[in-house]
């Protein structure tokens, strides 16, 4: 490291240490917000010494990043995206690739996923001309379950893509079993749920493809950036091969004939010879993150066992804390799992005498911060109404969600005496109203 470079990443230290804040908590004025990104010096310095270095594309710290985080997550690939909705469009996207031969996905194929969910989800299912098959959630967990989407598999079913809601896997073993049993692939949504175990294995082992997010609401955050991860080597090269331009190549940038064929292929009709960095074979994107994102995410790595547990803890204080105060349903992980939570769900029960609108008033107006349970029930937006879909059975548990539910954070940055103070805050207003 030049002497130049030492000294101003000291600086960067320096400076981290004068911004940190020495205000305590005070109940009322100090905002509690539901999620948010937990930063510390070397985060900075992280970011600063790329910056430094002008590694202003994805190279060296992106590689680094997919090698250690598939490590993680105990896959044998990951491509690092700009986003985890990103992550989503190309997980269902490389379903669709004609060198899955007769398996790929094509217009007018069902993909089975819940109404009660967010819209990155599920866009990629219609942007791709897909139809989406909704079925609802239980209410406690805020998944849905292995029969109801058993139920819902039809001639035309080809794909399930569901989310572990906040963080609480789904019955994914069961589902992963009706998936395979069915012929059909299975994209897990497990941008929540980084760490969380069902049948004391990683949710985003069961899948044949799975996303993850890393903006600041989630269990590591880059800013923005997300990632496909999969043990399948045929569709890591697709999902590569979308997220870089739909090139065929598998050459990085700047490098020059690695692989000592570059001017050996002869594809489609173009004539012999042609340079195989400019051969695409897919219609893709290009939807790469920076080596900038991923000097962040490495040193965020590094501390994701410390924040899982910190999810774990503030959650089980929570629970604890709001246990046996009437007409709120709490949350229940689903049975067999681990969660690595992602917030704290209340359902306000519809014979409570209050409504939900009053209570997260209330909470709002003590800066205790509180978000929906993302959509509520997509097919009521008006996004959705007329979209081509399915339901089967009926949606009652997502419509009570879209009325009643909201949630509270549960991220490192809060403390022991945030939880509380929400506990108390929450306490106050059902005794006042009952």
């Amino acid at each position: 490291m030049s002497v130049h470079k030492e000294l101003v990443l000291d600086e960067v230290r320096k400076y981290h240490q004068d911004t940190l804040a020495t205000d305590g908590f005070v109940p009322g004025t100090t905002e509690i917000w539901p999620s948010g990104a937990v930063l510390d010096e070397d985060d900075r310095v992280a970011l600063v010494e790329a910056a430094l270095e002008m590694r202003i594309a994805a190279g060296h710290s992106s590689r680094k990043f997919e090698s250690r985080f598939a490590r993680r997550l105990k896959r044998r690939k990951a491509h690092l995206t700009n986003s985890g909705s990103s992550a989503n469009l190309l997980a269902t996207t490389a379903l669709t690739s004609h060198l899955l031969e007769d398996r790929r996905l094509r217009p007018g194929d069902e993909v089975i996923t819940v109404a009660a969910g967010f819209p990155t989800t599920v866009n990629p299912i219609l942007q791709n001309g897909l139809v989406p098959v909704f079925v609802d959630v239980e209410l406690g967990t805020y998944n849905t379950t292995a029969d109801r989407v058993a139920q819902a598999i039809g001639p035309k079913t080809r794909a399930i893509i569901i989310a572990h809601a906040l963080g609480n896997p789904f019955e994914v073993a069961e589902i992963a079993q009706l998936a395979e049993d069915n012929d059909l692939f299975l994209i897990e949504d497990n941008c929540d749920a980084v760490g969380s175990l069902y049948d004391g294995k990683l949710t985003g082992t069961f899948g044949d493809l799975t996303t993850v997010s890393f903006y600041p609401a989630h269990h590591l955050t880059m800013g923005e950036g997300g990632c496909v991860l999969t043990s399948n080597l045929a569709l890591a090269r697709i999902v590569e091969s979308l997220r870089d331009w739909g090139r065929d190549c598998w050459c990085e940038p700047g490098e020059s004939n690695k692989c000592l064929k570059r001017f050996k292929y002869q594809m489609g009709t173009l004539p012999a010879g042609y340079d195989h960095k400019y051969i695409f074979s897919h219609v893709g994107y290009n939807l790469k993150a920076t080596d900038l994102q991923a000097a962040l995410g490495l040193t965020q790595l590094a501390k994701l066992d410390g924040f899982i547990e910190a999810r774990k803890r503030n959650w089980r204080r929570l629970r604890d804390g709001l246990e046996g105060v009437p007409h709120l349903l709490l949350p229940e992980p689903t049975p067999n799992s681990d969660p690595s939570w992602f917030g704290f769900v209340l359902t306000v029960q519809p014979d409570a005498p209050f409504e939900r609108a009053a209570l997260v008033d209330f909470l709002e107006d003590r800066k205790i911060g509180t978000r929906r349970l993302f959509a509520g029930n997509l097919t009521r937006h008006p996004a959705y109404i007329d979209q081509p879909h399915r339901v089967v059975g009926d949606l009652t548990n997502s419509d009570i969600v879209t009325e009643q539910t909201f949630w509270v954070g549960v991220y490192p940055g809060l403390t022991d005496e945030m939880l509380d103070y929400i506990v108390a805050s929450v306490k106050e207003f059902v005794e006042a109203n009952s």
